[in-house]
């Protein structure tokens, strides 16, 4: 083989949310680590995706770099003992499970949440980064084109990225409803646990224009609002934020409800305020739908959401791994054929050198009218002559008996003399 893909991976399969937390790199980080492999390792086709579930380096070599690439990535994130952590990577060698794995991911198989529908952008622009940094080869580009079809097909043949499937996007869903008929609406995020926090990244990724967040601790409230670029309000002044929002979203742990009937009286409600509790417990107390103009909706009610549209995904898996399973059937046969094409390309040197070599020992006698009908036959007959041994090369592939062949050709046209002198 000509391409030994390889994949070296940090996910939430076997990486706990802290160990992701401390290794995970930024657009600025993942551009610079693509940088440092390449400087530091004799590999082609490198690919570095980072997402809050995963970090993870596909690369083209023949040797094994998966501890140096672990190590490096020790360096760049400042961790000195990274070998530690060797246990949360999974080390992926064979050509073909690579590949694999990255249609997998791309696809959103190997998702936290099946389906997940922002991966395969994520994957597009890690595509872009290894572009931009001229990491990517043909290998690479052809990969990742036959991963960006097979993602369309997915979208327009299955209904696997139908809907919400996971209780933030179902939050997120749920806003988009309630406020289709608000010019800006306002939403205010309360509590920033995991769902929370979550909710309030997809909602950064939405048009929504006008969103604010409040958490008892103000420190890790600033810190999601500079990742999402959202507006903290101070926990104090939350009464004064709740009148003015249109949708409340809470996030609240704690045993009892944060937001009572008496609380939520004090609003002066005119028109609707939208409350959505994704606490357990609940954070809003049942009775605040007794409010003219309130309406609240719980977690039972986003999570059957997302549990109906995960049913309807996890149906359509079968037919997403046919669809992959076809892609990349195409992607080694177009492999296979690249792996020959250096073989094709020596017997066109090597009969075009035989062709100058004649030409040149009647061209002294011809006029410019004959010597270039001379050169248009002889061209003529050399695409006759080399058309089937490139078909018989072609349909070797395919039968994984290329090898066979391509030791022949070299060996009656002698080859290795031709590619020799044509360096020389």
């Amino acid at each position: 083989m000509l391409h030994n893909f390889r994949a070296v991976s940090l996910s939430y399969k076997k990486a706990p949310l802290d160990i992701r937390e401390l290794i995970a790199l930024d657009e600025g980080s993942c551009r610079q680590f693509l940088q440092t492999l390449k400087n530091f390792i004799q590999a082609t086709d490198i690919l570095v995706l980072s997402t809050c579930n995963r970090t993870e380096v596909y690369y083209t070599s023949d040797d094994d770099y998966s501890h140096e690439i672990v190590k490096l990535l020790g360096i760049s994130k400042g961790i000195s003992n990274i070998s530690q952590y060797l246990d949360y990577f999974t080390i992926v060698n064979e050509h073909s499970d690579a590949v694999q794995h990255l249609f997998n991911v791309a696809m959103g198989l190997d998702a936290q949440v099946v389906g997940d529908m922002q991966i395969s952008n994520q994957v597009k622009q890690a595509y872009q980064w290894s572009v931009d940094n001229e990491a990517a080869g043909p290998f690479l580009h052809r990969l990742l084109h036959t991963i960006f079809f097979t993602n369309k097909r997915v979208v327009q043949e299955t209904s696997f990225r139908d809907g919400a499937a996971s209780t933030s996007y179902a939050a997120l869903e749920l806003v988009e409803s309630l406020t289709a008929d608000i010019t800006n609406p306002k939403v205010l995020v309360v509590g920033l646990g995991e769902i929370g926090a979550d909710v309030c990244r997809h909602l950064s990724d939405s048009d929504f224009q006008n969103v604010k967040i409040s958490n008892r601790t103000k420190a890790k409230a600033e810190i999601l609002a500079e990742e999402c670029g959202l507006e903290v309000v101070p926990f104090e002044n939350l009464v004064e934020a709740m009148k003015e929002a249109d949708v409340i979203i809470s996030s609240v742990a704690r045993d009892e409800p944060f937001f009572t009937k008496e609380m939520v009286s004090r609003l002066n409600v005119l028109t609707y305020k939208f409350f959505i509790d994704l606490s357990v417990p609940r954070s809003v107390e049942p009775q605040v739908e007794q409010i003219p103009g309130v309406l609240v909706y719980n977690i039972d009610t986003i999570q059957n959401k997302a549990s109906e549209a995960l049913q309807r995904r996890l149906d359509a898996v079968p037919q997403v791994k046919q669809i992959i399973k076809e892609s990349i059937a195409g992607f080694e046969d177009w492999s296979k054929e690249m792996n020959v094409s250096p073989t094709i390309q020596k017997l066109k040197n090597a009969l075009e050198t035989i062709r100058q070599e004649e030409m040149a020992r009647y061209m002294k006698k011809l006029t410019p009218e004959e010597a270039k009908h001379m050169d248009d036959v002889t061209k003529s007959m050399m695409q006759k002559i080399i058309k089937l041994p490139v078909l018989q090369l072609k349909a070797a592939c395919k039968r994984g008996e290329a090898e066979t062949l391509i030791d022949v050709l070299t060996d009656l046209f002698d080859l290795e003399k031709q590619s020799s002198e044509a360096h020389a």
